[in-house]
Protein backbone atom coordinates (compact mmCIF):
# COMPACT_ATOMS: atom_id res chain seq x y z
CA UNK A 1 0.00 0.00 0.00
CA UNK A 2 1.16 3.40 -0.78
CA UNK A 3 1.46 5.08 2.77
CA UNK A 4 3.08 7.94 4.55
CA UNK A 5 6.06 7.92 1.46
CA UNK A 6 8.42 11.33 2.87
CA UNK A 7 8.31 13.73 -0.03
CA UNK A 8 10.90 16.49 -0.60
CA UNK A 9 10.25 19.11 -3.19
CA UNK A 10 13.40 20.73 -4.34
CA UNK A 11 12.80 24.09 -5.62
CA UNK A 12 14.69 27.03 -6.81
CA UNK A 13 14.30 29.41 -9.93
CA UNK A 14 16.16 28.47 -13.53
CA UNK A 15 19.62 27.22 -13.64
CA UNK A 16 20.05 27.46 -9.68
CA UNK A 17 21.33 23.78 -9.92
CA UNK A 18 18.15 21.56 -8.48
CA UNK A 19 18.93 18.69 -11.12
CA UNK A 20 22.73 18.80 -9.56
CA UNK A 21 21.64 18.42 -6.24
CA UNK A 22 19.08 15.43 -6.58
CA UNK A 23 21.86 13.85 -8.85
CA UNK A 24 23.95 14.19 -6.19
CA UNK A 25 21.50 12.80 -3.63
CA UNK A 26 20.80 9.62 -5.61
CA UNK A 27 24.61 8.43 -5.34
CA UNK A 28 24.20 8.33 -1.88
CA UNK A 29 20.78 5.88 -1.80
CA UNK A 30 20.86 3.55 0.49
CA UNK A 31 21.06 0.09 -1.25
CA UNK A 32 18.44 -1.77 0.23
CA UNK A 33 15.69 1.85 -1.13
CA UNK A 34 13.75 2.84 -3.82
CA UNK A 35 13.54 5.93 -5.01
CA UNK A 36 11.27 7.97 -7.35
CA UNK A 37 12.12 11.15 -8.64
CA UNK A 38 9.65 13.68 -10.27
CA UNK A 39 10.41 16.42 -12.51
CA UNK A 40 8.19 19.32 -13.78
CA UNK A 41 9.86 20.91 -17.81
CA UNK A 42 8.62 24.17 -18.90
CA UNK A 43 9.04 22.53 -22.37
CA UNK A 44 7.95 19.83 -24.04
CA UNK A 45 10.30 17.48 -25.28
CA UNK A 46 11.50 15.65 -21.84
CA UNK A 47 14.67 16.08 -20.95
CA UNK A 48 15.66 15.45 -17.47
CA UNK A 49 15.08 11.59 -17.00
CA UNK A 50 17.93 11.33 -19.87
CA UNK A 51 20.23 13.94 -17.97
CA UNK A 52 19.27 12.35 -14.70
CA UNK A 53 19.59 8.88 -15.21
CA UNK A 54 22.19 6.70 -13.92
CA UNK A 55 21.62 3.05 -14.66
CA UNK A 56 20.45 2.65 -10.92
CA UNK A 57 17.09 0.37 -11.50
CA UNK A 58 16.58 1.32 -8.06
CA UNK A 59 15.19 5.39 -8.95
CA UNK A 60 12.68 5.57 -11.05
CA UNK A 61 12.12 9.28 -12.90
CA UNK A 62 9.36 10.51 -14.72
CA UNK A 63 8.58 14.01 -16.28
CA UNK A 64 5.89 16.21 -16.32
CA UNK A 65 6.71 18.11 -19.19
CA UNK A 66 4.83 21.46 -20.79
CA UNK A 67 4.93 24.06 -18.19
CA UNK A 68 4.19 24.42 -14.48
CA UNK A 69 2.96 21.52 -13.24
CA UNK A 70 0.00 23.32 -10.40
CA UNK A 71 -1.88 24.68 -13.68
CA UNK A 72 -4.71 23.11 -15.14
CA UNK A 73 -6.17 22.55 -11.97
CA UNK A 74 -2.77 20.14 -11.55
CA UNK A 75 -4.37 17.48 -13.50
CA UNK A 76 -1.27 16.50 -15.47
CA UNK A 77 0.79 16.80 -12.10
CA UNK A 78 -2.03 14.49 -10.21
CA UNK A 79 -1.94 12.42 -13.27
CA UNK A 80 2.06 11.94 -13.25
CA UNK A 81 2.54 11.45 -9.62
CA UNK A 82 -0.02 8.44 -9.39
CA UNK A 83 1.46 7.03 -12.08
CA UNK A 84 5.09 7.22 -10.76
CA UNK A 85 4.36 5.87 -7.63
CA UNK A 86 1.87 2.51 -8.35
CA UNK A 87 5.09 1.73 -10.78
CA UNK A 88 8.23 3.04 -8.64
CA UNK A 89 6.59 2.04 -5.01
CA UNK A 90 9.32 4.43 -3.35
CA UNK A 91 10.34 4.41 -0.31
CA UNK A 92 11.62 8.00 -0.64
CA UNK A 93 10.37 10.66 -3.10
CA UNK A 94 11.51 14.21 -4.92
CA UNK A 95 9.41 16.40 -6.49
CA UNK A 96 11.89 19.38 -8.77
CA UNK A 97 9.24 21.77 -10.02
CA UNK A 98 10.38 23.80 -12.95
CA UNK A 99 12.31 27.12 -12.35
CA UNK A 100 9.40 29.13 -13.83
CA UNK A 101 6.72 27.33 -11.60
CA UNK A 102 4.82 27.83 -8.55
CA UNK A 103 6.37 25.65 -5.40
CA UNK A 104 4.03 26.74 -2.80
CA UNK A 105 0.61 25.65 -4.86
CA UNK A 106 2.41 22.36 -5.74
CA UNK A 107 3.51 22.33 -1.67
CA UNK A 108 -0.41 22.88 -1.32
CA UNK A 109 -1.95 20.21 -3.67
CA UNK A 110 0.43 17.35 -2.03
CA UNK A 111 -0.74 18.42 1.60
CA UNK A 112 -4.56 17.78 0.13
CA UNK A 113 -6.14 14.42 -1.34
CA UNK A 114 -5.88 12.09 -3.02
CA UNK A 115 -2.15 12.46 -1.45
CA UNK A 116 -3.09 12.61 2.27
CA UNK A 117 -1.42 9.57 4.02
CA UNK A 118 -0.03 8.80 0.67
CA UNK A 119 2.98 11.42 1.14
CA UNK A 120 4.38 12.38 4.28
CA UNK A 121 5.59 15.80 2.67
CA UNK A 122 8.56 17.63 4.17
CA UNK A 123 10.05 21.06 4.51
CA UNK A 124 10.61 22.29 0.99
CA UNK A 125 14.51 22.12 0.03
CA UNK A 126 14.89 25.82 -2.03
CA UNK A 127 18.26 25.81 -4.23
CA UNK A 128 19.54 29.38 -5.14
CA UNK A 129 22.33 31.23 -7.48
CA UNK A 130 24.86 32.50 -4.99
CA UNK A 131 26.86 33.69 -7.56
CA UNK A 132 23.39 35.64 -9.73
CA UNK A 133 22.24 36.97 -6.30
CA UNK A 134 25.55 38.72 -5.33
CA UNK A 135 25.64 40.30 -8.34
CA UNK A 136 22.31 41.34 -7.80
CA UNK A 137 19.85 38.95 -9.70
CA UNK A 138 16.35 39.37 -8.26
CA UNK A 139 14.94 35.92 -7.12
CA UNK A 140 10.96 35.86 -9.15
CA UNK A 141 8.31 36.17 -7.04
CA UNK A 142 6.91 32.89 -7.13
CA UNK A 143 10.61 31.73 -5.62
CA UNK A 144 10.32 34.56 -2.79
CA UNK A 145 6.89 32.86 -1.57
CA UNK A 146 8.64 29.20 -1.44
CA UNK A 147 11.54 30.83 0.33
CA UNK A 148 9.21 31.81 3.10
CA UNK A 149 8.43 28.24 3.78
CA UNK A 150 12.15 26.80 3.40
CA UNK A 151 13.01 24.19 5.46
CA UNK A 152 16.85 24.23 4.29
CA UNK A 153 18.58 26.42 1.42
CA UNK A 154 21.35 25.73 -0.46
CA UNK A 155 23.33 28.70 -1.83
CA UNK A 156 24.90 26.77 -5.18
CA UNK A 157 27.46 28.04 -7.28
CA UNK A 158 29.26 29.89 -3.47
CA UNK A 159 32.53 29.33 -4.16
CA UNK A 160 33.90 32.95 -5.99
CA UNK A 161 31.55 34.30 -3.01
CA UNK A 162 33.07 36.49 -0.11
CA UNK A 163 32.47 36.32 3.30
CA UNK A 164 30.97 39.62 3.43
CA UNK A 165 28.76 39.27 0.15
CA UNK A 166 27.17 36.14 1.88
CA UNK A 167 26.31 37.81 4.96
CA UNK A 168 24.85 40.63 2.98
CA UNK A 169 22.75 37.33 1.01
CA UNK A 170 22.24 35.71 4.23
CA UNK A 171 20.05 38.87 5.51
CA UNK A 172 17.84 38.01 3.34
CA UNK A 173 17.09 34.62 3.92
CA UNK A 174 14.58 32.80 5.84
CA UNK A 175 15.54 31.05 9.24
CA UNK A 176 16.45 27.90 8.41
CA UNK A 177 19.40 26.08 8.09
CA UNK A 178 21.56 27.18 5.07
CA UNK A 179 24.34 25.80 3.29
CA UNK A 180 26.81 27.34 1.01
CA UNK A 181 27.96 24.68 -1.91
CA UNK A 182 29.29 24.24 -5.05
CA UNK A 183 27.51 21.59 -7.96
CA UNK A 184 24.91 20.65 -5.77
CA UNK A 185 26.77 18.54 -3.25
CA UNK A 186 24.77 17.77 0.19
CA UNK A 187 24.89 15.42 2.37
CA UNK A 188 21.86 13.01 2.02
CA UNK A 189 21.42 13.57 6.27
CA UNK A 190 21.01 17.02 5.82
CA UNK A 191 17.31 16.76 4.30
CA UNK A 192 15.44 19.40 6.45
CA UNK A 193 13.02 16.10 8.48
CA UNK A 194 8.95 17.18 10.35
CA UNK A 195 7.57 15.21 12.58
CA UNK A 196 4.46 13.98 10.37
CA UNK A 197 1.47 12.57 11.35
CA UNK A 198 1.44 9.00 10.38
CA UNK A 199 -2.26 8.79 8.61
CA UNK A 200 -4.13 5.24 8.09
CA UNK A 201 -6.94 3.84 6.46
CA UNK A 202 -5.89 5.35 3.08
CA UNK A 203 -8.01 5.12 0.34
CA UNK A 204 -5.53 4.66 -2.65
CA UNK A 205 -8.68 3.26 -5.17
CA UNK A 206 -8.66 8.20 -5.11
CA UNK A 207 -5.65 7.86 -6.92
CA UNK A 208 -5.81 8.13 -11.00
CA UNK A 209 -5.52 4.28 -12.08
CA UNK A 210 -3.99 5.02 -15.05
CA UNK A 211 -3.88 7.62 -17.89
CA UNK A 212 -3.21 6.84 -22.07
CA UNK A 213 0.15 8.73 -22.96
CA UNK A 214 0.88 7.86 -26.08
CA UNK A 215 4.57 8.87 -26.94
CA UNK A 216 5.21 10.33 -30.13
CA UNK A 217 7.33 8.17 -32.47
CA UNK A 218 9.87 9.06 -34.92
CA UNK A 219 9.24 8.03 -38.28
CA UNK A 220 12.31 9.28 -40.42
CA UNK A 221 15.32 9.46 -38.42
CA UNK A 222 16.42 12.35 -40.70
CA UNK A 223 12.97 14.39 -39.51
CA UNK A 224 13.07 15.23 -35.90
CA UNK A 225 9.98 15.92 -34.12
CA UNK A 226 9.87 19.43 -32.83
CA UNK A 227 7.98 20.89 -30.28
CA UNK A 228 7.40 24.60 -29.71
CA UNK A 229 5.43 25.95 -26.73
CA UNK A 230 4.59 29.89 -26.22
CA UNK A 231 3.58 30.38 -22.34
CA UNK A 232 3.54 33.66 -20.20
CA UNK A 233 6.67 33.12 -18.75
CA UNK A 234 8.84 32.70 -21.79
CA UNK A 235 8.97 30.49 -25.24
CA UNK A 236 10.92 26.78 -25.59
CA UNK A 237 11.48 24.65 -28.57
CA UNK A 238 12.17 20.95 -28.30
CA UNK A 239 13.71 18.38 -30.79
CA UNK A 240 14.02 14.76 -30.59
CA UNK A 241 16.43 13.21 -33.57
CA UNK A 242 16.52 9.07 -33.89
CA UNK A 243 19.52 7.79 -32.05
CA UNK A 244 21.01 6.98 -35.40
CA UNK A 245 21.68 10.49 -36.14
CA UNK A 246 24.78 11.48 -34.83
CA UNK A 247 25.68 15.59 -33.98
CA UNK A 248 29.06 17.41 -33.76
CA UNK A 249 29.18 18.60 -30.46
CA UNK A 250 31.93 21.60 -31.53
CA UNK A 251 30.13 22.94 -34.02
CA UNK A 252 26.16 22.51 -32.11
CA UNK A 253 28.09 24.86 -29.12
CA UNK A 254 29.18 26.77 -31.95
CA UNK A 255 25.93 27.35 -33.00
CA UNK A 256 24.10 27.56 -29.42
CA UNK A 257 26.89 30.57 -28.45
CA UNK A 258 25.23 32.57 -31.85
CA UNK A 259 21.86 32.38 -30.21
CA UNK A 260 20.16 34.40 -26.74
CA UNK A 261 18.68 31.42 -25.01
CA UNK A 262 17.69 31.21 -20.89
CA UNK A 263 17.74 27.51 -20.89
CA UNK A 264 19.79 24.66 -23.25
CA UNK A 265 19.34 21.10 -22.46
CA UNK A 266 20.69 18.44 -24.20
CA UNK A 267 21.29 14.97 -24.40
CA UNK A 268 23.39 13.87 -27.69
CA UNK A 269 24.27 10.68 -30.08
CA UNK A 270 28.33 11.73 -30.85
CA UNK A 271 30.54 9.85 -32.71
CA UNK A 272 32.17 9.63 -29.83
CA UNK A 273 29.18 8.73 -27.62
CA UNK A 274 26.30 9.83 -25.76
CA UNK A 275 27.15 13.61 -24.18
CA UNK A 276 24.88 15.03 -21.85
CA UNK A 277 24.50 19.36 -21.09
CA UNK A 278 22.56 21.39 -19.04
CA UNK A 279 23.24 25.25 -19.15
CA UNK A 280 21.64 28.33 -18.76
CA UNK A 281 21.93 32.08 -19.58
CA UNK A 282 23.67 31.85 -23.02
CA UNK A 283 26.97 30.15 -21.47
CA UNK A 284 27.66 26.47 -22.28
CA UNK A 285 28.31 23.78 -19.86
CA UNK A 286 31.24 21.55 -20.18
CA UNK A 287 30.13 18.24 -21.87
CA UNK A 288 29.29 15.04 -19.91
CA UNK A 289 29.21 11.53 -20.79
CA UNK A 290 25.53 10.03 -20.05
CA UNK A 291 23.85 6.94 -20.10
CA UNK A 292 20.42 7.90 -22.08
CA UNK A 293 20.43 5.53 -25.55
CA UNK A 294 16.79 6.31 -26.64
CA UNK A 295 17.29 9.47 -29.27
CA UNK A 296 18.83 12.88 -28.71
CA UNK A 297 17.32 15.74 -27.96
CA UNK A 298 18.05 19.56 -27.54
CA UNK A 299 15.51 21.59 -25.57
CA UNK A 300 15.96 25.56 -25.64
CA UNK A 301 14.38 28.28 -24.26
CA UNK A 302 14.01 32.10 -24.98
CA UNK A 303 12.38 35.08 -23.72
CA UNK A 304 10.41 35.74 -26.98
CA UNK A 305 9.59 33.69 -29.94
CA UNK A 306 12.00 32.90 -32.55
CA UNK A 307 12.26 31.57 -36.11
CA UNK A 308 11.41 28.03 -36.10
CA UNK A 309 13.22 27.86 -39.70
CA UNK A 310 16.16 28.89 -39.03
CA UNK A 311 16.77 27.34 -35.72
CA UNK A 312 16.20 24.13 -37.62
CA UNK A 313 18.66 25.30 -40.31
CA UNK A 314 21.33 25.73 -38.08
CA UNK A 315 20.64 22.69 -35.92
CA UNK A 316 20.89 20.53 -38.79
CA UNK A 317 24.60 21.67 -40.18
CA UNK A 318 25.19 20.79 -36.77
CA UNK A 319 24.92 17.00 -37.73
CA UNK A 320 27.58 14.88 -37.96
CA UNK A 321 25.80 13.26 -41.26
CA UNK A 322 24.08 15.89 -42.90
CA UNK A 323 20.37 14.57 -43.51
CA UNK A 324 20.01 16.32 -47.22
CA UNK A 325 23.92 14.22 -47.92
CA UNK A 326 22.73 10.79 -46.87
Amino acid sequence: MLQNIPTHMIAGPLGAGKTSLIQHLMAQKPVQERWAVLVNEFGQIGLDAALMSQGDEAVTIAEVAGGCVCCVNGAPFQIGLSRLLRRAKPDRLFIEPSGLGHPAQILKQLSEAPWLGVLAVQPCVVVLDAQAMAHGKPLPDTQKTALKSAGLVVMNKSNSVQNEQREEIACGLPKCPVLWTEHGCIPLNTLPAANVSVIHAVDNSLIYKDFNQSGSLIINPKIPLVMPQLQPEGWSVGWRWHASMQFEPDALQQWLKSLDWRRAKLVIHTPAGWLSSNSVDNSIAEWKLSEWRADSRIELIFDRVHDLDALQSGMKNCLFERPDEA
